[in-house]
């Protein structure tokens, strides 16, 4: 039998990715925006986005078609200090979204959903160096095995305390972004315990080619996030000294398709390898331009249609 894919999208593609930022829009905006796009579920966001509550979520959700596939875990990783903190999240996370509507079991999918996907993120040093893997300072020694240990402790609660896959996001200006601390992650993190989110997007902005990384990591392949990069944007934001958010306010990350991405390809290792489940549309934007969310939403998915998805 074919393998299903559904495309789901995230409250990013909005400009959500700090709850602080003051121009975020309402949540209820962005669930009618993504229902009107055609998409019948999406993430869930950052903590502290949408409301933790399952009664008024679930009704939101429902009066809309909508599902959610995945919750975020997007805070620091690395300091032993913030376990407290990452592990009440993935309860609360956890706990909302396993009592959602849950989403279809796809034929082909490795791993049911709903996820919660694990990013690490806080670092101004990393943040500056977000896609120069030859100047962004690493974690050793005990920085690194404390990250392991705080990923470990996620993905445990995850598991055993709702039934959650955990997925390690590789993110553009964190302390796991590039080819060698994915390919850490891979040996000190046991299968059973995390899979992988690839991100195609943040895989080339980062220097690595999707397509490889994708077939590379395959085995550890849950969910997938698909976005598209400007190169003219791209080559000129990498000779200057710029956060990635910043980066994506100057339009870094464009509508599937109309970036250099090769989507064919990464389409024909799906059916390849017969890939079923769910891929999730991100478009970083400054929240403030809101107003070209619906018409790049609408070129992605057409792009995407026109291709096979």
């Amino acid at each position: 039998m074919q393998s299903q894919i559904t495309i789901t999208c995230a409250p990013c593609c909005w400009g959500v990715d700090d709850v602080a930022n003051p121009h975020l829009p309402e949540w209820e905006t962005v669930l009618d925006q993504a229902a009107k796009a055609g998409f019948g579920g999406l993430e869930l966001g950052p903590y502290g986005y949408m409301p933790l509550d399952v009664p008024r979520v679930s009704e939101a959700l429902g009066k809309r078609g909508l599902i959610i596939v995945a919750g975020t875990i997007f805070d620091d990783l690395v300091d032993p200090a913030n376990r407290e903190s990452l592990l009440r999240q993935t309860r609360e996370i956890c706990a909302l979204i396993t009592a959602l509507p849950k989403p279809a079991s796809l034929d082909g999918q490795r791993v049911d959903g709903p996820y919660l996907t694990v990013m690490d993120w806080g670092h101004d040093v990393r943040d500056f160096a977000a896609g120069h893997p030859d100047r962004a300072p690493r974690l050793e020694g005990t920085a690194w095995a404390g990250m392991m240990d705080n990923i470990r402790a996620i993905a445990t609660l995850a598991r055993d305390g709702f039934g959650v896959r955990a997925v390690i996001h590789p993110h553009a200006g964190g302390y796991i972004e590039f080819a060698d601390e994915i390919a850490r992650v891979a040996e000190d993190i046991a299968p059973d315990l995390a899979g992988f989110c690839l991100d195609t997007g943040h895989l080339a902005y980062s220097g690595m080619d999707p397509v490889a990384e994708l077939e590379r990591y395959w085995d550890r392949l849950d969910y997938i996030h698909f976005k598209d990069i400007d190169p003219v944007v791209y080559a000129r934001i990498l000779g200057e000294k710029i956060r990635f958010f910043d980066a994506c306010a100057q339009g870094v990350m464009c509508p599937i398709g109309q970036g250099d991405i090769d989507y064919s390809a990464i389409r024909r290792l799906l059916t390849d390898k017969g890939y079923g489940g769910y891929i999730t549309i991100e478009q970083e934007r400054d929240p403030r331009n809101q107003a070209g969310v619906l018409g790049d939403l609408a070129a992605s998915r057409r792009f995407l249609a026109n291709s096979g998805y």
